[in-house]
């Protein structure tokens, strides 16, 4: 990543997903303007999840990823489709791309079925229209009874406004403003998979099946509809776009912050890591200053700067700056703030708490977002095995996972510690979180494992107070 690419953590994640020979590859390269992905007539061209990050305006930064057909077969088959999976489990945006020459079939149905359950946000692409002529397009938008066309209508204006058209209400219902894919069953039928059992309500039933949905005539050979689905991925992306600030809304403009920065033999060479991009930026939009120094500056700094509002710090040095910063200035550190940031920093506090009864049976589970070259210094590794080890007074069992490579089941351990999760999109991080909690283990990150080892939880906690703590 360079240092003007916005991190795949705050990019919205849109996923392309079907069978085989849908033409999901080609598709992809259409919104894409570009051959990302292999495309061919041969079913089962891709292999492996093809991700590019580009801009889709209006929305924004997006991450597109181009997946294996979801009906794979054989043994390396099911292998593809479970790599598809895992790319769903952290798309904001899933394109379910059908051949619109034939009906639907049961694997589509199925992932229909599986976008409803997740809630999740979903653009059905009925693609090869070219394949169609005018009067089988129109019909097959008159068949979803959402929309009442003139028959004069061009099929490009049909197409435009059924991806202006997103449900808002029941999925299935016919409006004004929403589509009913009745004939095929697409969409019925996932909406009703969990819901309306014991005389309850769907919507009360299952809450999540009532995520957004459009449908899109395509054809990624000709490029009709290419725009208008291109315009339904960012209007039903917008949703997925955090309206959370990392630490902007705990300042006020002319406030001074003081970012503590410590330069040793793991930090990456010639830049500053993610979570202290993100603050920095954060301060500068509050119209706040930011002085940024390293732990051996910190004392000189806070004489010279004087009335400061804020010293935020990197946690492997909470223990010392802690030791310098007065108490009655605020603290608190980067990996909190992304905790805060990410949605979930009151459930990883409240896991804390099992850091202190670990003995020497005890298994934790150590687990990282992103991929680095492991180093003598570094903290997942080295430095919070021993911070626990000295918190705890016995010696419990380590276990190290990085990337994706994050457990289904981690009912195994003791507890798990995290990562900031900067690389991570939130709706992948809660995952996390969510297996944790069915598997009945308490989860914690760095930066407040590190504080209520070093005693210092509560006041690096005290600026947050309010603020989503």
């Amino acid at each position: 990543m360079g240092l003007n690419e916005t991190p795949s953590g705050e990019r919205v994640r849109i996923g392309f997903f079907g069978v085989r020979n849908a033409g999901k590859s080609s598709l992809v390269n259409a919104v894409c303007g570009q051959q990302v992905a292999l495309a061919s007539d041969v079913a089962g061209t891709t292999t492996d999840p093809v991700k590019k990050a580009m801009e889709l305006l209006p929305l924004g930064p997006v991450d597109v990823i181009d997946t294996p057909g979801i009906d794979d077969e054989g043994d390396l088959g099911e292998r593809r489709v479970s790599r598809a999976r895992e790319v769903l489990r952290t798309c904001d945006v899933a394109v379910l791309v059908t051949d619109a020459a034939r009906e639907p079939v049961q694997a589509e149905r199925e992932l229909a079925a599986l976008f409803a359950e997740r809630g999740l946000s979903c653009v059905i692409a009925r693609n090869k229209v070219d394949l169609l002529g005018d009067a089988a397009a129109g019909g097959e938008l008159r068949d979803l009874g959402a929309l009442r066309m003139d028959e004069g209508d061009s099929r490009d204006a049909r197409a435009r406004a059924v991806a202006h058209a997103c449900v808002d209400g029941v999925p299935g219902d016919a409006g004004s403003n929403g589509i009913a894919m009745r004939d095929d069953g697409l969409i019925d039928d996932a909406a009703s998979a969990d819901g309306g059992q014991d005389g309850a309500s769907p919507r009360n039933a299952n809450p999540a099946a009532f995520a957004p949905r459009v449908e899109v005539l395509v054809s990624a050979h000709t490029g009709q509809g290419v725009v208008e689905l291109k315009e339904a991925i960012a209007r039903l992306g917008s949703a997925a776009v955090s309206e959370r600030r990392v630490v902007a809304d705990l300042l006020s403009s002319d406030d001074k912050v003081v970012l503590v920065v410590p330069i040793d033999s793991s930090a990456p060479k010639g830049r500053i890591i993610l979570p202290q991009q993100l603050v920095l930026r954060d301060v500068l939009d509050a119209h706040a200053s930011a002085v940024v120094c390293q732990p051996e500056e910190l004392d000189g700094v806070l004489a010279s700067v004087g009335d400061v509002r804020l010293v935020i710090t990197d946690s492997q040095v909470f223990g010392r700056v802690s030791r310098i910063v007065p108490e009655t200035c605020p603290l608190t550190s980067f990996s909190i703030l992304m905790a805060r940031y990410k949605g979930n920093l009151r459930t990883l506090v409240e896991g804390a708490s099992a850091l202190g009864i670990l003995t020497d049976e005890s298994r934790v589970l150590i687990s990282e977002g992103c991929t680095h070259h492991r180093q003598c210094e570094d903290i997942g590794t080295v430095k919070m095995p021993a911070w626990i080890r000295q918190h705890c007074g016995a010696s419990p069992s380590f276990e190290f996972t990085q990337g994706n490579d994050f457990p289904e089941d981690v009912s195994d351990y003791d507890v798990v510690v995290h990562c900031g999760a900067c690389m991570l999109n939130g709706k992948e991080m809660q995952r996390r979180l969510s297996v944790a909690a069915a598997s009945g283990t308490p989860m914690v990150n760095y930066g407040v494992a590190i504080a209520c080892m070093h005693g210092i939880l509560e006041r690096s906690l005290q600026p947050l107070r309010g603020f989503g703590i």
